[in-house]
């Protein structure tokens, strides 16, 4: 893509260009978005780097502008502000140096090639000038343009440095490649690989948000696969990492786990922007391991994986810094993902598929989707036979809801109504009435109305009150 065509296309390039020629202070365009440019990608953010002082230049950029409201970092040195729906981001040029304790830069300032010295990948160090002398050329030190022809992430200098001075960029360069469907250069690899125990020094929050991004992108395996081969899943995930490695014994075995899983991820992902649905998909076997059992003449068993997973994920969530509002949806899809397909059978009740629309609820389309993404057969016929069965289970959802007019289900006689009769207060024995109540109605022992409800209500009532006394 042109460059300077590019840029022309935004208006506030020439008054950049302006204040920089009026500050005697030159300006590069830097990072993401000119790797984007070149890749055929737009992005609505923008980073320039000022060689002099970076909020200074915001400051007077945002006046001509007529911006009223600069954000400044004074701990960072940086400034930003949004203008014409783009984010705007300015930096001073700088030179960094590290402690082994911290990924927190001690900065001062530097000159340009200080700057893209400090920079993380090749492709990142890519820089266009905005200054009228040299307009739109790019600044190509550390041949990133070849790296991004390439399709490869290597680093600006040893990789072993980059990482020892921030191990998040571990986690950076493994996402890169999986947003990209880029190759990571072997001695990246192998950095990353012995750096990993580094990540300890990194905020759980900055590791989550990295992972999180690998999961969003449109292949999530490439980077699921790069964290576990590295080794690096083992410290930042090690309930995944432990998904790993094939048994045998005699003539049995089990399909490795992890690579099964990342299967089953990039299934959901080719159906589903929802991070979280892939993010179920992710951990759906995650208690494979410890409920992992082999029993003569049958093979390997995994009894109640499905329900340990997801009591494993409260401590999971808390200890990733994940957001607990998402807890209930991963516990439920766990926890329900091997219940459809044992609905299949022409035997099953309509009691069976009212449990499972009523325990999945709204989530019933979400518990589907991670099914069919479950099935990772190589066999056509197989895979085939599987998508089928589960349309007949949804066909006998849709005829069971038709029927029934399920929709937000509860019991028809109220906790009000059975404190009154009963002559009792809110207690346990209330919700023990109301789930008696609503077992029998999914059950198809009494309808789900209130008639038929109160009178099953009136006929129990007394065989509970008595348990009490």
């Amino acid at each position: 893509m042109n460059l300077k065509e590019t840029l022309a296309q935004f208006s506030f390039i020439s008054k950049l260009t302006e204040v920089a020629s009026t500050r005697n202070e030159q300006v590069y365009l830097v990072g993401g978005f000119v790797r984007d440019i070149l890749l055929g990608r737009l992005k609505n953010e923008m980073d320039f780097l000022i060689v002099g002082d970076g909020t200074a230049f915001a400051k007077e950029l945002a006046d001509t502008l007529g911006v009223n409201e600069v954000v400044i970092f004074k701990n960072f040195g940086t400034a930003h502000f949004d203008y014409e729906g783009i984010d705007l981001e300015f930096v001073g040029a700088r030179r960094e140096s590290y402690n082994k304790g911290s990924r927190n830069p001690k900065v001062t300032g530097g000159t340009l090639d200080d700057d893209l010295d400090r920079r993380d990948f090749t492709v990142n160090t890519l820089a266009v000038s905005i200054n009228k002398k040299d307009f739109g050329e790019l600044l190509d030190k550390f041949n990133g343009l070849e790296d991004l022809k390439k399709k490869i992430i290597k680093t600006p200098l040893n990789p072993l440095k980059t990482f020892d001075d921030d191990p998040l960029r571990i986690m950076r360069a493994f996402r890169f490649a999986s947003q990209l469907n880029f190759e990571i250069e072997p001695q990246v690899l192998e950095a990353a690989s012995q750096m990993a125990e580094r990540l300890t020094i990194v905020s759980q929050e900055r590791i989550t948000d990295e992972f999180l991004k690998i999961l969003e992108s449109p292949k999530p395996s490439i980077g699921l696969k790069l964290l576990f081969e590295s080794g690096v899943m083992k410290v930042i995930f090690p309930e995944i990492h432990n998904l790993g490695g094939v048994e045998q014994r005699k003539d049995f075995h089990h399909k490795d786990v992890f690579y099964h899983t990342c299967k089953v991820v990039d299934n959901a992902a080719n159906v589903s922007s929802n991070v979280w649905l892939r993010f179920a998909a992710l951990v759906h076997d995650i208690a494979k391991p410890p409920t992992k059992k082999f029993v003569e003449g049958i093979g390997w068993t995994f009894h109640g994986h499905e329900e340990l997973g997801a009591r494993m994920m409260k401590s999971i969530f808390n200890r990733m810094k994940l957001p607990l509002a998402k807890l209930e949806y991963i516990e439920k899809l766990i926890r329900l993902h091997l219940r459809p397909i044992a609905l299949v059978d022409e035997l099953v009740t309509d009691s069976a598929i009212r449990r499972l629309i009523v325990t999945a609820d709204e989530d019933l389309e979400d518990l589907i989707t991670l099914c069919r993404a479950d099935i990772t057969s190589k066999n056509p016929a197989k895979v085939s036979r599987y998508l089928e069965n589960y349309e007949i289970v949804m066909q006998k959802v849709r005829d069971v809801k038709e029927r029934d007019q399920l929709r937000a289900f509860q019991s028809p006689v109220r906790g009000e109504e059975i404190m009154f009769v009963c002559g009792i207060k809110p207690s346990k024995l209330v919700g023990d009435i109301k789930t008696a109540i609503e077992d029998a109605i999914l059950d198809g022992i009494i309808g789900n109305n209130y008639s038929e409800a109160h009178a099953y209500f009136m006929q129990i009532k007394d065989e509970f009150l008595n348990k009490q006394k």
